[in-house]
């Protein structure tokens, strides 16, 4: 599972890597920001709050947002490094070291480093929810049997 995560967090940076530095053709699609919030099951503000933050960077049409495959891209590895812990900081921080010429070892290091240290936090805040699911039950066994208890003293007393 760790591994498929992985290789989906791989993927989606050499994906977004690949179009960060893509220019626009004329041929492309662009999207609203009503139908990207959507599609990725997020709010207009979200996507505002983004922008706001330059993590993406929409075309204009007046006051319209349009949004091209580099800004999805960017937004899926957005979403992907929000969803395992990463701050909106460290998101861009990888994002910002793409290099155009091709040569994305840096940002791989980067993300690889970073990833590896957010993979020992959430391994740690596993171990610490297991333990407490684990106390939390023997709780709710305890009571149950007392529970049980009461009730069976309960009616030997009314018999």
């Amino acid at each position: 599972m760790i591994r498929d995560s992985r290789m989906k967090t791989n993927d989606l940076i050499a994906e977004a890597a690949t179009t960060a530095a893509g220019e626009l053709h004329e041929s492309e699609e662009l999207t609203r920001i009503g139908e990207m919030a959507k599609h990725f099951g997020i709010t207009l503000r979200t996507l505002r709050f983004y922008e706001d933050k330059g993590l993406i960077n929409p075309q204009r049409d007046g006051t319209t947002r349009l949004y091209s495959h580099r800004d999805k891209a960017r937004l899926k590895l957005i979403l992907l490094g929000r969803k395992v812990g990463f701050s909106l900081r460290d998101v861009k921080q990888m994002m910002d070291l793409y290099d155009p010429s091709g040569s994305n070892a840096r940002q791989l290091k980067v993300a690889l480093e970073k990833s590896e240290k957010q993979m020992a936090r959430l391994q740690k805040q596993h171990a610490l929810l297991d333990e407490a699911i684990a106390d939390l039950s023997r709780s709710m066994d305890e009571a149950r049997l007392r529970l049980s208890g009461n009730m069976a003293a309960q009616q030997t007393a009314a018999a």
